[in-house]
């Protein structure tokens, strides 16, 4: 069984949504959820964020899907 996980930008750089849970950057520059994610979740943002966020080539972020 696969899960799918959907990340969404809403502020690029700053606030994201995975799979409803509001992700957000803190003033320290770490990405922080207020309501608990599964691990599959947490996983699924951390690769987007090696992949999509650190990335300098990406000027603006794109919805991305996990099947997982």
């Amino acid at each position: 069984m696969s899960q799918e996980i959907t990340i969404i930008p809403h502020e690029d750089n700053q606030q994201y949504s995975v799979n409803g849970h509001v992700v957000y950057k803190d003033s320290n520059g770490n990405y922080i959820s207020k309501t608990p994610m599964s691990p599959t979740e947490s996983k699924a943002f951390f690769e987007y964020k090696k992949q999509v966020i650190d990335n300098q080539r990406f000027k603006t972020h794109t919805k991305a899907t996990y099947k997982i």
